[in-house]
C-alpha cells in the first residue's frame, strides 16, 4: 500500500504530498531518524470578567514539523505551508545542519513497511457530547454561573475571573523506520480566579478542573462547586494568621496534589537530565533513594486525566512506568532521542507544546503510589507541626534535588488536630532527602491538574501523592516557630 492512501494520511488532508520524498531529502545527508509532525487544533476560551462577558477567542492553528536525528543529536524546523514545495525546502534547510560520518548526497533511506500498520488510538477519552459542537451561549453561561457563586460565598470580592477553555487538537506522526500515528483529542476545562480584600489585605485564590472529557463533564462538576471552592479559601486567607519559620513536621495532605513529587523529584527522572549530568539522580538507577514507603509512578495512559494520551508526540504508545519502587530507583524517564543516546527504552514521554517545538522528555500523570496509613491517624499522631491543604507553584535545582514551593491553603497542627489556618508559607528542602525521610504514607490519593514549563514549552500535567508526614521540614513563614509552640 502506497503511503498516501493510508486511511489517515487522507483524513488529516495530506494525500497529495509526497511524505517519503520529503524524509528522503531530509536524510540526504545521512541520520538515523527523519520524522514529521502534523498538527492542527481548533478551541475556544470565554473569559467572563468584572461581572460581564469580557472576550472570545475562538481560532485554529495548523503547521508541521519535522526533525532529523544524527548522532545523538537533532535538528528541527517547523512551517504552517503545507505545499509540498515548502516541506521540501524545510527538508533541504535542515539536512544541511546535519554532518555525519556516513552522509553522503542523494535521497537518504525511508524503511516504509511493504504493509503500512497504524499506531491506533486507544480511545480511552472518547466524549460524549463534544465542546465543539455545544452552542456558545451554553458555555457563557457556565462562565456567569461560576462568577455568581464566587460572589455569593464571597460578596466583598475585588475580583472574579471564570474561563471556559476547550478545545480538538488531531496530530499525525510519521517517520522514516515507517511509524505512524494519528489521534484526535478533546480537551474541556473551567478555571475562576478570585481576589478580595479585607482591613487593607488582599488575597488570591484559583482553581481548574477538566480534562479530555465532554460537556457532559459539567453534570458531575459543577462550574459552581469550582468557583466557591477558590471564594472559601480567598475568605479563609484573609483571615489566616501568619506562617511559622523553622524546622517543623509537616502533613501534605492528598488534596494538595502532587506539586512536591513533580518538582522536587519528577524532573530529576528525566532521562535528558538524568543522563546528562543535570541531575541528583544520575548513576542512581538499582539505588535507594527514598524511604521504603515510597513509590513513584508515571503513567501516560490514566483514563481521562491531563496528562494523558494514547501515545506521545513521537508515536511511542503511552505506558505505566515504575520510577522508584519501595525506596529504589528503577527507571528514568525517557524519549526517543534519549533512547537512542543512552541505549534505553523510550518510555512514552516525548512531547511537545506543539508543532513549533521539537519534542523533549516530559513527565505524564506522576504519582507517590497510596500507604496503608489512615490519613486521619496521621494528623493525630503529629502533636505539633503544619497541615498542607493546598499548593501552588514550585521549582526545583534538578543537578541539586533543591527545591521551594509555595503554600496556599494550611492550618496548624495542634496536639493532633487541626488548628488556625495560616498564610504565606512556603516549603523549602531537598527532594531525595525529603523522600529519605517520609515516614507515613497514607492509604488515600489526592490529584491536581496544571501545566508544566520546560525549556520554554507548555505541557499538560497531572500529579498525585498519598497524605504524607515529613517529620522536619523547613517552612518559611513571617513568625518565629517559639511564637506558636514553645
Amino acid at each position: 500500500m502506497k503511503l498516501s492512501q493510508a486511511s489517515e494520511i487522507q483524513d488529516f488532508g495530506v494525500s497529495d504530498l509526497d511524505l517519503e520524498k520529503i524524509l528522503g531529502v531530509a536524510l540526504r545527508n545521512g541520520g538515523a531518524l527523519a520524522e514529521l509532525f502534523f498538527e492542527q487544533t481548533a478551541s475556544t476560551r470565554i473569559l467572563y470578567e468584572g461581572q460581564k462577558l469580557d472576550r472570545i477567542m475562538n481560532g485554529t492553528d495548523r503547521g508541521v514539523g519535522l526533525r532529523i536525528i544524527f548522532e545523538g543529536r537533532s535538528v528541527y524546523g517547523y512551517t504552517t505551508n503545507f505545499a509540498e514545495s515548502s516541506l521540501i525546502a524545510l527538508a533541504e534547510g535542515l539536512s544541511e545542519a546535519v554532518q555525519t560520518k556516513q552522509g553522503k548526497r542523494g535521497l537518504g533511506q525511508v524503511h516504509w513497511r511493504k504493509s503500512v500498520q497504524p499506531i491506533a488510538a486507544m480511545g480511552h477519552y472518547q466524549v460524549h457530547s463534544s465542546p465543539r459542537k455545544i452552542d456558545l451561549s451554553r458555555k457563557i453561561d457556565i462562565t456567569r454561573r461560576a462568577d455568581a457563586a464566587a460572589r455569593r460565598v464571597l460578596p466583598q470580592a475585588k475580583q472574579v475571573s471564570s474561563v471556559v477553555l476547550d478545545s480538538l487538537r488531531k496530530i499525525l506522526i510519521l517517520n522514516s523506520d515507517g511509524l505512524l500515528a494519528t489521534d484526535s483529542k478533546t480537551y474541556l476545562q473551567a478555571m475562576v480566579q478570585v481576589v478580595g480584600e479585607r482591613k487593607g489585605r488582599v488575597e488570591t485564590a484559583y482553581e481548574t478542573d477538566g480534562g479530555y472529557v465532554g460537556f457532559e463533564f459539567f453534570d458531575q462538576v459543577s462550574p459552581e462547586s469550582i468557583a466557591e471552592k477558590a471564594a472559601r479559601r480567598v475568605d479563609l486567607l484573609l483571615d489566616a494568621k501568619p506562617a511559622p519559620s523553622g524546622t517543623m513536621p509537616v502533613v501534605i495532605a492528598a488534596e494538595a496534589g502532587g506539586t512536591m513529587i513533580h518538582e522536587a523529584v519528577g524532573h530529576g527522572l528525566e532521562a535528558d537530565l538524568a543522563c546528562n549530568g543535570l541531575s541528583v539522580f544520575q548513576n542512581k538507577l538499582g539505588q535507594q533513594v527514598s524511604s521504603p514507603l515510597i513509590t513513584v509512578i508515571d503513567d501516560g495512559a490514566m483514563p481521562g486525566k491531563r496528562g494523558s494520551y494514547s501515545f506521545d508526540d513521537e508515536g511511542t504508545p503511552a505506558q505505566k512506568t515504575i520510577l522508584i519502587e519501595k525506596g529504589t530507583l528503577k527507571n528514568y524517564m525517557v524519549d526517543r532521542l534519549s533512547a537512542m543516546k543512552f541505549d534505553l527504552m523510550a518510555s512514552g514521554n516525548g512531547r511537545r507544546e506543539s508543532f513549533r517545538h521539537k519534542p523533549i522528555v516530559r513527565m505524564t500523570n506522576t504519582y507517590i503510589a497510596p500507604g496503608q496509613d489512615d490519613p486521619a491517624q496521621i494528623v493525630r499522631d503529629t502533636a505539633w507541626g503544619v497541615y498542607v491543604k493546598a499548593m501552588g507553584g514550585g521549582q526545583v535545582n534538578t543537578v541539586t534535588g533543591d527545591f521551594v514551593f509555595a503554600v496556599t491553603e494550611a492550618y496548624l497542627i495542634e496536639k493532633g488536630k487541626l488548628g488556625a489556618a495560616i498564610r504565606g508559607a512556603t516549603l523549602v528542602g531537598n527532594g531525595p532527602k525529603v523522600l529519605l525521610t517520609v515516614d507515613r504514607v497514607g492509604n488515600d490519593l489526592g490529584f491536581a491538574s496544571g501545566t508544566c514549563g520546560k525549556d520554554g514549552q507548555g505541557a499538560p500535567v497531572t500529579d498525585a501523592q498519598p497524605t504524607l508526614r515529613v517529620p522536619e521540614l523547613t517552612v518559611g513563614g513571617e513568625v518565629p516557630i517559639q511564637t506558636y509552640w514553645k
